[in-house]
């Protein structure tokens, strides 16, 4: 396992094809700062660029709390011109996490709340423990969500639902939060890092270009017409067909061996 860096509060894991992207601000409970934002971006961008990595996984280095949101002891000294200046910033890290091209689990347990909750919308899957406490409050506080809140969460539970939670601004526990479809995987209390690395291991066996062919076609694809969503498909499926991977992959089917993946 190898550690990278990035900024003071964030250290990319490597463990084999499985990088963790580690949320490490502990003595803030990960509250996204501007430079927490910075370095989250930053380190969105290596990975992407990292053709070894098949799988990212999300987690937190403190022991109560995923992320709690927003820095809001710092938005509270910023004045309206600071904002607006931050404001580009702070979103690079939710689309950061949002545009990275291989599946992204996020490992939640504790507080995640507000752009905390954005940041593991973000992920394509949520393993989360039973101490897990998620929502989106902004408006209790005289904002929306602006990490991508009002779109992300509309897709997984439908429109009413999302208007529901997101205009109460009210917490779901973890029974709760799994019932209504907010996280996907639900795991006893302590488990989820260990489960959400368990299932990264587990796709990153499969072929990565495949991977970040068969999520750049989920991605594309969702919310479209049939017809429009069958186009996007088949371009993701060209964009495979002809690959080293796939050739690979015959083979290896063919010769009853597990695949080497060339990767491209």
């Amino acid at each position: 396992m190898s550690e990278e860096r990035f900024g003071e509060f964030v250290l990319v894991r490597r463990h084999d094809h499985v990088a963790e992207l580690v949320l490490d601000r502990p003595k803030a409970m990960n509250a996204v700062s501007t430079a927490m934002a910075g370095s989250i971006a930053a380190a969105c961008t290596a990975l992407a660029a990292d053709r070894d990595v098949r799988v990212t996984v999300l987690t937190s280095s403190h022991e109560r709390a995923f992320c709690v949101g927003a820095d809001l002891k710092e938005r509270n000294s910023l004045t309206d011109a600071e904002l607006v200046r931050q404001r580009p910033l702070a979103r690079s890290a939710y689309t950061g996490v949002l545009e990275l091209p291989m599946p992204t689990i996020a490992a939640v347990h504790g507080f995640a709340l507000g752009g905390g909750f954005e940041l593991a919308l973000s992920c394509d899957l949520i393993v989360a423990d039973g101490t897990a406490v998620v929502g989106l409050p902004e408006v209790s506080v005289g904002v929306i969500p602006g990490g991508g809140g009002t779109q992300l969460l509309p897709r997984r539970v439908g429109a009413a639902r999302a208007a529901e939670l997101i205009f109460t601004a009210r917490r779901l526990e973890a029974p709760e939060a799994a019932e209504l479809g907010l996280v996907d995987v639900l795991v006893e209390a302590g488990q989820d890092r260990e489960e959400a690395l368990a299932l990264g291991a587990r796709i990153a066996v499969n072929s990565p270009v495949g991977l970040r062919a068969a999520k750049r076609a989920l991605r594309l694809g969702h919310g479209l017409d049939l017809r429009t969503g069958l186009e996007v498909e088949d371009a993701a499926w060209r964009s495979v067909a002809f690959s080293g991977d796939r050739a690979e992959g015959v083979a290896a089917f063919n010769e009853k061996r597990k695949p080497e993946w060339p990767g491209e």
